[in-house]
């Protein structure tokens, strides 16, 4: 997740490369928010979505080891002003993991416009970034982690903090599905996470990327420039037994470096236990919140950066910014993005 800093060689296929993914109520439902394609790249960067990409929101109930629910998106080529047509497909049961399944169409528009049918809302284009970090504070505990050692933060003025990402845009896709919907109903526990795939010269489909939580990939694998990692490409059912052990090791350095636990394996195995899967929890029809105490959700609003590296550190990680910073960055009514 939050591949906002890709290289110039990711930059060039950016509109395949997750930045962030939401989860919240709506105004009337359950909104699911893909951020791609961030220009905080520059001029690396190609415009709107992959015309032969598929954009995919996985959800999985109960606890569930694989997913029951996909809403797949698509795009074609852009026309003469740059908007490209669009379509939503939607695929239950063991059709939700399957590639080569064609799934229900329930909505085609285009790119800047928001399209509706049977509850369900649709918006994807350009918009604000609502993401806010100071990225030299990211500096510090990337260091941290790498190394095993405590965090530095003597060097960090959290009054002088300032939105590395202020006037940066992405491409996002927001999807708002009704409480009435048979399988997102209020109380449902789910688990969401988003990939992005595209087609193969074999007829088939790789996928390219992928992410749940917040900060992932900054925080853990902030050296997968060129997005060879392969947790890019697997399921999160296969997390826990593949970064598992890695992931609690980093965070038990990192504490027990700065004294922060009495049981720093412990903390460290407590840490990987929450993070992997790298699925993001939500209970269907309740405030969404990403904070160190706790997950379930995540809005727009939330720090979540400042409370994944506090939960990394074991620490409280002042980030210096707070929601108001990014007030502008979005809105309480449907797209809730700001188009740009």
């Amino acid at each position: 997740m939050s591949h906002h800093l890709d290289t110039p060689l990711a930059a060039r296929t950016g509109q395949l490369f997750i930045d962030d993914l939401y989860v919240f109520p709506g105004q009337g439902g359950t909104v699911l928010v893909m951020d791609v394609n961030s220009d905080i790249t520059g001029f690396h960067a190609q415009p709107g979505f992959h015309p032969e990409g598929r954009y995919e929101f996985k959800v999985h109930f109960d606890g569930a080891a694989e997913e029951e629910l996909t809403y797949r998106i698509s795009f074609g080529a852009p026309d003469g002003d740059g908007r490209q047509p669009l379509r939503l497909d939607v695929l239950t049961g063991a059709a939700a993991r399957d590639d080569a399944a064609p799934g229900e169409t329930l909505l085609e528009g285009r790119t800047g416009e928001p399209c509706a049918g049977n509850g369900v809302r649709l918006w994807a284009g350009r918009a604000v970034d609502p993401f806010y970090i100071d990225l030299s504070l990211l500096a510090v505990v990337n260091g941290a982690v790498a190394k095993g050692t405590a965090p530095d933060l003597a060097s960090w003025n959290p009054e002088g903090a300032q939105n590395s990402f202020a006037g940066t845009t992405v491409r996002s896709i927001v999807l708002e599905v009704p409480h009435t919907d048979a399988l997102l109903r209020p109380g449902a526990r789910t688990g969401v996470w988003c990939a992005t795939k595209l087609a193969t010269d074999a007829g088939g489909w790789r996928q390219v990327n992928r992410g749940g939580h917040p900060m992932m990939w900054p925080i853990f694998w902030p050296g997968d420039t060129h997005f060879t990692n392969p947790a890019n490409t697997r399921h999160p059912s296969q997390d826990f037994a593949a970064d598992g052990a890695h992931l609690a090791a980093q965070v038990a350095a990192v504490v027990r470096a700065s004294g922060r636990a009495g049981d720093p394996d412990g903390y460290g195995e407590t840490v990987a236990g929450q993070l992997l899967p790298d699925v993001l929890p939500y209970v269907v029809g309740t405030p969404a919140t990403y904070g160190f105490a706790g997950r379930n959700g995540r809005p727009l609003a939330d720090n979540a950066p400042e409370a994944m590296l506090s939960l990394v550190t074991g620490t409280a990680v002042p980030s210096g910014l707070t929601p108001a910073v990014a007030a502008g960055q979005r809105s309480g009514a449907f797209p809730y993005v700001i188009p740009a």
